[in-house]
């Protein structure tokens, strides 16, 4: 009885410990975290050894298989080339390529005025308690901020959209946030 009761007890704990880790509709599960990790990693290495692309100017994020492509490219041809990459790497179920193409001949004064606003619409995340802004990228070129990753809700995504407008030194909002509704 004593033995039965042990084994009992043991796979009730196993069940509770495998219940903490499995995943919800916006949280992941810790399988899911390494596998979306694994796939942004893939994702970036496959960028790098792509002579069409500038991995340095593409931010990747990573949801459950869906892969987020942001930031600003030189050309047409480089963002096409980033959505074929991605699409190549094992894993991969669904790419969405918010890549922004414009110039990037930009003088130092212009990269630092840009990180400088990126820095305030961050910290302007972190102080806002509706978002959590380590789930969000921000990338900022001419004044303009794109917001990008994967939130919890629509009101997430529009309370960062908001928060970001209302930093000095932001001209737009684009904002790519994606709901984790999967």
């Amino acid at each position: 009885m004593a033995r039965s009761f042990l084994t009992t007890g043991t796979v009730m704990m196993t069940l509770a410990a495998l219940a903490a880790c499995a995943g919800t509709r916006t949280q992941q599960s810790t399988g899911e975290h390494i596998d979306d990790a694994l796939i942004t990693t893939k994702v970036k290495a496959a960028l790098i050894d792509d002579p069409v692309t500038k991995a340095r100017q593409i931010e990747v994020d990573t949801f459950r298989g869906t892969v987020q492509l942001n930031g600003f490219v030189d050309s047409a041809d480089e963002k096409t080339a980033a959505s074929r990459v991605t699409h190549s790497v094992n894993g991969v179920q669904n790419v969405r390529n918010n890549l922004v193409v414009g110039h990037t001949d930009r003088s130092a004064g212009e990269v630092v005025d840009d990180s400088v606003v990126t820095t305030k619409v961050k910290a302007a995340l972190v102080a806002e308690p509706a978002t959590k802004a380590r789930d969000i990228t921000v990338v900022t070129r001419d004044g303009i901020v794109q917001l990008s990753g994967f939130v919890d809700s629509a009101t997430e995504k529009a309370t960062a959209a908001e928060v970001a407008q209302g930093v000095s030194g932001v001209r737009e909002v684009r904002n790519d946030l994606q709901i984790k509704a999967l």
